[in-house]
């Protein structure tokens, strides 16, 4: 499955959803993956909007968890468990919504983390447990997403993510583009995480940023990586419907 991300999707307010939820369809895409941030966060009041529409053009769903904001790896204890308990209503409303998978970012340091490295890994280890646990409740696959090249993003490498989630029943996103601003070494990652991976995100960069280019308009080696890939969703994450078809068609033209 070859899904398009809301990253597409430009209007603040959701009035527009199904006329784009089409346009996703006659692109060639087979699915969205709903980005639970602002201004349109997932919540009981719109599920069944989403539901409904995914379901009239025959669209399979992926759910991107919200991360601006959150830290579940946070000293501070009321952040850490809020920012958990908004991860568990998000993956208790892709349950609903019959998604395929759900995506979380890690969490990310602070001058206290940077301090006491040891104690903020216990810190991030736990929350990841108890992500996983709320994947075994709910009956979704979660993955952790490696992050881009940024000062406090944590999970930047293959070895770092594997430092957080190893021993731990919980799956890996992998974010390509991501990895094309770190370290590129993508045959490691594959290595490193096989099955563990329950969707992969598309878009390119020129290696330097996080700049969600078209695939094939950056520097990302896709003819080496593509056919490589493991059978899980794959998400494009760019910035409209003309990029999305554009990078389709590319993806397509490597990937037949």
């Amino acid at each position: 499955m070859i899904g398009l991300s809301m990253t597409a999707y430009r209007d603040r307010d959701l009035e527009d959803f199904r006329k784009w939820a089409e346009a996703v369809k006659l692109s060639g895409f087979e699915g969205v993956e709903i980005v639970s941030e602002w201004p349109h966060f997932l919540s009981g009041e719109n599920v069944s909007l989403f539901q409904s529409i995914a379901e009239e053009f025959g669209l399979k769903v992926t759910v991107h968890a919200p991360f601006s904001d959150l830290n579940i790896a946070s000293f501070n204890e009321r952040i850490r468990k809020t920012s958990l308990k908004i991860l568990e209503d998000t993956i208790s409303l892709a349950s609903q919504l019959g998604a395929l998978v759900v995506t979380v970012h890690p969490g990310h340091c602070s001058p206290v983390s940077r301090k006491y490295r040891s104690k903020y890994i216990d810190i991030h280890r736990k929350s990841l447990r108890a992500v996983a646990h709320m994947s075994e409740e709910y009956g979704i696959p979660v993955g952790v997403e490696n992050m881009p090249k940024f000062p406090i993003l944590d999970a930047q490498t293959p070895g770092r993510l594997a430092l957080l989630v190893n021993g731990i029943d919980i799956g890996v996103t992998f974010d390509v583009g991501h990895l094309n601003t770190t370290t590129r070494s993508f045959e490691v990652f594959l290595k490193t995480f096989g099955d563990r991976i329950v969707e992969v995100h598309i878009h390119d960069n020129s290696g330097k940023a996080d700049e969600h280019l078209t695939p094939g308009e950056g520097t990302v080696p896709w003819e080496g990586i593509l056919k490589k890939l493991p059978g899980v969703p794959w998400v494009m994450e760019v910035g409209g419907i003309e990029e999305g078809k554009r990078g389709l068609v590319f993806i397509k033209s490597i990937h037949r």
